[in-house]
């Protein structure tokens, strides 16, 4: 390749991107939190000083960064400093285990911890206990460590700069970990850049957005900040997620734009204020993350307005489909159990166990290929060649495809039940018993069973105000519509009744939790 080849081919990094809109934009309020905002200009004004005090601590091209703080511009811009200036960053979830964020530092190898001392002060020491020699910078006073935004106060003024090549290690995100030892997905700052293309292409962000960020901007919901920022709208940042507090800002701020798993999408329907909230000015409400009942989405629909929209994505690969809000039509509610339709950068194919295309309409792994992928799993290089094999990234999602091309998740690979010989798809059956009125969330399992195997077992969270439903009667309610619609093979054997399902740290439903009590000492095999 000629090196002018090479120069057409180089697309601006994220960093430089960013950039362009903090200059653009420069009068505008980039973030709002309770008590406060900050323009673009004050922003990039605040990463360039970061990124000198960085500099000035020894962290070089390549430095190691993991970040532990809530929803805090500091955090972000910290981040984002942090990555242009050629450092590998990860982010730390803030309901994370100790263990787990132990296994994060020393899998990839933290140099520097950047922590929000405030909430996190407790867990910081414990991680400088756990994983000698780190440097620590905190988002504010605090006893350990250097206070970085002090820091930045002192250093004077500093240029903003984009120090990478495509082909640099980016940063490294960590799996979720529902069905086991979570992996850290590597992307370089290539992958990254076209991640945000791909993103803007396609899905349904308001020209001017007023992002409400509700979820933790660690994971899905900060993948909608720089797209923000490029567009010169503005990021209001939620300290964590309460239904009540959601529907005011949207009522009262005029937020156009927000991001929610299905569990707290429930919440809000849920919610006695809804009826009352003034939702005129939002245009997108994204979920993703898990699947959303098709039920509680007509509620939604109802409820909410014509808001709703489907991303589907991985860790691995973001974004994968979008299921736009035309698609969620209540008189087509077949597209409501569908995941959409590829993205433009995407490639998408239905793979058998012997990686062949699978005939139209038959169920198959989904893989996928394109810009915006990982490059690897850190240090695991055999699970990198087997989900990687044939350049394509196999999700562990089956799926089939209709004739018009949308896509439907039938389930996890890993959570498919076998028993009595046949496979039963998990989807399938929480989709007939989320429909029942009395029931908020489902969640449905696989258990050892010495006559089928597993036995398909429903754990079930009943609706506020359905708390005195006879649970006995309401279980064989549940049994007997499952049998109705799926026949005898789908219908729960045990259905039993929780307070609350588990979710993991990103607000999904944790089977590998529900699994365990019953799995204890025996091998799960899945056909």
């Amino acid at each position: 390749m000629t090196t002018l080849q090479a120069l057409s081919q180089t697309p601006p990094m994220l960093g430089d991107v960013l950039k362009r809109a903090y200059g653009r934009y420069a009068d505008r309020i980039a973030f709002v939190w309770d008590g406060g905002q900050l323009s673009y200009r004050g922003l990039r004004d605040w990463c360039g000083r970061a990124q000198a005090v960085l500099a000035a601590a020894g962290c070089s091209h390549g430095t190691r960064v993991a970040m532990l703080a809530g929803n805090r511009w500091e955090a972000w811009a910290a981040n984002n400093a942090s990555m242009s200036a050629g450092l590998v960053t990860t982010m730390l979830h803030q309901l994370g285990s100790l263990e787990d964020h132990l296994f994060q530092l020393k899998d990839i190898g933290a140099q520097v911890l950047v922590v929000d001392a405030g909430p996190f002060g407790e867990r910081a020491a414990a991680l400088v206990a756990g994983h000698p020699g780190l440097k620590v910078f905190t988002l504010g006073p605090s006893s350990m460590g250097t206070d970085l935004c002090a820091a930045v106060e002192r250093i004077g003024e500093a240029t903003l700069r984009c120090l990478v090549q495509p082909d640099d290690m980016c940063n490294v995100q960590y799996t979720g970990g529902t069905t086991g030892r979570s992996k850290g997905a590597v992307r370089n700052h290539a992958s990254n850049s076209a991640m945000y293309q791909d993103l803007l292409a396609n899905y349904e962000i308001p020209e001017r957005p007023h992002y409400l960020a509700a979820a933790p901007i660690t994971h899905v919901a900060g993948a909608f900040v720089p797209a923000t920022l490029i567009r010169g709208g503005t990021v209001r940042l939620m300290s964590g997620f309460a239904p009540d507090r959601w529907l005011q800002l949207v009522g009262e701020e005029r937020c156009n734009f927000s991001l929610l798993v299905p569990t707290m999408i429930y919440m809000v329907l849920d919610h006695p204020k809804l009826a009352s909230t003034d939702l005129s000015a939002l245009h997108s409400l994204i979920y993703g993350a898990s699947p959303m009942s098709p039920t509680r989405l007509v509620e939604g629909l109802e409820r909410m307005g014509p808001v709703f929209a489907q991303l589907y994505a991985q860790t691995e690969g973001f974004p994968i489909t979008f299921l736009r809000r035309e698609d969620h039509d209540a008189a087509h509610p077949e597209l409501f159990s569908s995941c959409g339709i590829p993205t433009s950068m995407k490639q998408v194919v239905l793979l058998d166990d012997n990686d062949q295309p699978v005939a139209p309409g038959e169920a198959g792994e989904l893989c996928v290929r394109g810009p915006g992928l990982m490059t690897e799993y850190l240090n695991m290089p055999e699970a990198t060649a087997e989900t990687l094999r044939g350049g394509w990234l196999h999700t562990g999602d089956v799926a089939r495809a209709d004739e018009q091309g949308y896509l439907y998740i039938v389930d996890r690979k890993k959570d498919m039940i076998v028993s009595g010989g046949f496979n039963v798809y998990p989807r399938d059956v929480e989709d007939v018993i989320s429909a029942h009125p009395a029931v908020a969330m489902v969640a449905v399992i696989g258990v050892p069973d010495a006559k089928w195997g597993e036995a398909v077992t429903a754990v079930v969270q009943c609706r506020p105000g359905a708390s005195a439903t006879d649970r006995e009667a309401l279980a064989e309610e549940l049994k007997a519509s499952v049998r109705q619609a799926k026949g005898a093979v789908h219908t729960p054997k045990h259905v039993e009744f929780t307070d609350q399902i588990p979710r993991t740290a990103v607000g999904k439903i944790d089977k590998k939790v529900l699994r365990a009590p019953y799995w204890q000492g025996q091998s799960r095999q899945v056909g």
